[in-house]
């Protein structure tokens, strides 16, 4: 004989110091180990089965009963051991989650910096960004079949469309974003990223960043060496170096790159810097429009950058020693400074080098390519000496040096910096900068591939990908964006519940009758009729007879089979004038002894399925019990007082009560889902709150602008539908612990108000206010 043991210890049990107690599930665990036993923080006075994990009512471990037989089996002397009852049925397994739209790990990564709909500020923004601030956009990345092969029912929520994008891009452009986003939170002399912006009308996905309202070099600041030239010239510096800290190079800038903020200190701004760098891309690869891209956004790239250019473009295949660096970065920022000294000549010289110098590169001249540099950085110098005297030849050496054709000859960031606070003071001690740049790991915006890959992104990737889901069902359509929908019609009033089994699909109505379909044809079978009053809820109930139970606002339940029109009992629920009779039901999945109804009279009753008598009435709510779900072995209901009470099925005792802190601001508990640990609510107020393993997701989600009739779930997928005629399609991620990510995925649009859900293999029913009901399936 196998010992028995604690499940929680693993010790035997005994007489004396591991005695086994019992619990309502059935299972056994030590007193020692009771105590221990966390207790959820959601549910007091209960705890849950370590051993099948059922939610439990519980005070002290003495009041529960000594497991008698199995002290029996220990003893000495045991007597013989009784044949062992067959064990019950399992419960069927929990249908698996559809595929992922996307990796949790790649959305987790991603959905803070996605801004809301309607802003570009993401909730990984500053605080600062989040009042009518200034932004710049980019685009990094556009679909452009957003709309051929649609479904005409499905649209994709606004973060699902983002999300999309983001996962349909490629890793290289998804690795700069990254490095980029990283950096606007390390560095402040970088503009901080606002978020990732969706724009429906074009269908794009835009990096927002904060933009200055002041720009460089303005009316006020006259073209001559002063001490405001100076101190801009350092603020540009230390810009500079900021970036290049982050490892970092811009490649190439112009002013409107820059801007300052109230206190005059210097940002620059990447998105500013990527449009700069399309601009020239595409001046480069045609090779006809540099010079007028040059002189129209001031923007002057070094010659590695123009050869690295041509190598992405594939135009030439050039052996040239130098590559793009910090250094790169310092000539474009000299010619910046030295654009506002000299003004037009500066511009016309360096637009015909830089046009002859791309030139002579196309058509494979590189040996002349330095002889014209020479001559321009001549005619620089000369321009130099016409505009400063003689005070100034050190500064003028700095600035020609910072021009030289070799990057790796150029001095650094940090000797111009110095060379231009000479300018306004001569300081006795001269100060060590710690964040010189020098070294060979960076990362050039201009050339890597947000500008270089295509910003289509790849429609064999992602969620619409026909081949990244293997389930032929609505949430298959769902992840396609292709559903197809049926709809019947039969009823002459309002659509109130669903249910299947046996074959069929069952719909109440207020009309006072059952619809009995075919779910094979989607035919009509027959009719139920025998109500007086609407019919409010129905349930079916899987035994070795399937029944369907109904239930109206008079207080009257009929038992249906499944095969015949007439009622096989009829049952009167015990009631006065002030109440409404019955106005929801729920049975276990299989195997239950008892079917439950939530009724006017603020009770939930439980019916013997043997004899159908009533046999518990639990008590509680101070209002209409209007909604129940069943789910391991815990009884929920849900009622107009707000609350969800839940009750132990093994007793019919009361466990826990959830939403009496807020109950003035969710309002009515309208329906109720739940699946394996995982309970959803849904208000009257719009709002829908999750438990997940007995903690409670905060804040509650809010899909819906006004009341919610219906929920459902399907694994991880929660449908829900209301006075906003649309379902809303969800995707709850459930961590290892309690956490839980919500995703809104898209809704469905309809016609009429939706007033009844049901999920079954792979299609969806949707009732309808106004007498319909729509299936919802895969497109194909």
């Amino acid at each position: 004989m196998e010992t028995a043991e604690c499940p929680v210890c693993l010790q035997e049990f005994s007489g004396e110091k591991t005695i086994p107690r019992v619990l309502g599930c059935g299972h056994s665990v030590c007193e020692c180990c009771l105590v221990e036993l966390p207790k959820p923080a959601a549910f007091p006075n209960t705890i849950r089965c370590p051993a099948c994990t059922q939610l439990l009512p519980y005070t002290t471990p003495y009041a529960l009963p000594k497991n008698i037989d199995l002290l029996r089996l220990l003893s000495p002397n045991p007597k013989p051991k009784p044949k062992p009852k067959p064990h019950p049925h399992p419960h069927p397994h929990p249908p698996a989650a559809a595929d992922n739209l996307w990796p949790h790990d790649f959305f987790s990564h991603w959905k803070d910096w996605i801004a809301p709909d309607g802003k570009a500020v993401c909730s990984k923004a500053s605080s600062s960004l989040k009042t009518n601030n200034l932004v710049s956009l980019f685009k990094i990345a556009h679909s452009e079949n957003e709309n051929e092969n649609g479904s005409r029912f499905f649209n994709y929520s606004y973060l699902a469309k983002a999300m999309s994008i983001l996962f349909q891009m490629g890793d290289g452009a998804l690795a700069q974003l990254d490095l980029i986003l990283t950096s606007t939170l390390m560095e402040h002399r970088i503009c901080s990223a606002s978020g990732l912006w969706y724009n429906s009308q074009d269908h794009s996905l835009y990096l927002a960043c904060q933009r200055k309202q002041t720009t460089l070099f303005n009316s006020d600041i006259q073209p001559h060496i002063s001490s405001t030239f100076a101190i801009i010239a350092m603020e540009l510096c230390e810009t500079l170096s900021g970036l290049h800290h982050a490892e970092l190079v811009a490649g190439c800038t112009s002013s409107s790159c820059f801007g300052i903020d109230d206190f005059g200190h210097i940002s620059i701004d990447l998105n500013q810097v990527l449009t700069i760098g399309r601009r020239l891309q595409e001046a480069v690869v045609s090779n006809d429009s540099l010079s007028s891209v040059i002189s129209e956004i001031n923007a002057f790239p070094s010659p590695e950058l123009l050869i690295e250019f041509l190598r992405k473009e594939g135009t030439v295949d050039l052996e040239f020693p130098c590559t793009v660096g910090y250094s790169s970065d310092l000539w474009s920022l000299v010619c910046v400074l030295l654009w506002f000294l000299l003004g037009k000549p500066f511009v016309e010289e360096t637009c015909d080098f830089l046009c002859n110098y791309l030139h002579k590169l196309v058509k494979g001249n590189v040996c002349d390519c330095e002889g014209l540099h020479v001559a321009w950085l001549d005619k620089v110098s000369s321009l130099l000496d016409s505009k400063l005297d003689s005070s100034y030849v050190l500064m003028k050496e700095l600035l020609c040096k910072c021009l030289c054709h070799d990057p790796g000859t150029r001095p650094l960031v940090n000797d111009l910096w110095k060379c231009m606070r000479e300018l306004i003071i001569s300081p006795k001690y001269d100060v060590t900068l710690t964040k010189t740049t020098t070294g060979s790991t960076c990362h050039c915006l201009l050339l890597g591939d947000l500008l270089w890959s295509s910003n289509k992104v790849d429609d064999n990737k992602g969620m619409m990908n026909k081949t990244s889901v293997v389930r032929s069902d609505v949430i298959e359509g769902v992840c396609k964006n292709s559903l197809a929908c049926t709809e019947l019609k039969g009823h002459l009033d309002c659509i109130s519940g669903l249910a299947i089994g046996g074959g069929f699909l069952f719909s109440s109505s207020f009309d006072k009758t059952i619809n009995v379909w075919s779910l094979e044809g989607l035919n009509h079978v027959r009719t139920l009729k025998g109500h007086e009053h609407k019919v409010m809820a129905l349930v079916f109930v899987e035994r070795e007879v399937p029944l369907c139970i109904s239930g109206d606002n008079g207080g009257v339940i009929f038992i249906w089979g499944i095969e015949d029109e007439k009622p096989i009992r009829r049952m009167n629920e015990e009631k006065d004038w002030r109440y409404s009779g019955i106005h929801a039901l729920a049975a276990a999945v299989s195997g239950s002894d008892y079917f439950y109804t939530g009724s006017g009279d603020k009770s939930v009753k439980a019916w013997s399925m043997h004899d159908y008598s009533l046999s518990f009435t639990m008590n509680g709510h101070k209002s209409v019990v209007c909604t129940l779900a069943v789910c391991n072995g815990v009884l929920y209901s849900g009622s107009w007082d707000g609350t969800i009470r839940l009750w132990c099925l093994s007793d019919h005792s009361p466990l826990a009560v959830l939403g009496e802190e807020d109950t003035s601001t969710c309002g009515s508990v309208l329906s109720l889902a739940a699946h394996t640990h995982t309970l959803v609510a849904a208000h009257e107020n719009g709002h829908i709150k999750v438990w997940n393993k007995d903690v409670p997701l905060n804040p509650p989600i809010s899909a819906h602008s006004s009341s919610i009739f219906s929920i459902c779930m399907e694994g991880q997928w929660l449908f829900s539908g209301g006075w906003n005629k649309s379902v809303v399609v969800q995707k709850l991620s459930l961590g290892d612990e309690s956490q839980v990510d919500v995703t809104e995925v898209g809704s469905i649009a309809g016609d009429s108000v939706i007033t009844a859900l049901h999920y079954w293999q792979g299609r969806l029913f949707v009732g309808h206010a106004d007498r319909t009901i729509k299936i919802y399936s895969s497109g194909g």
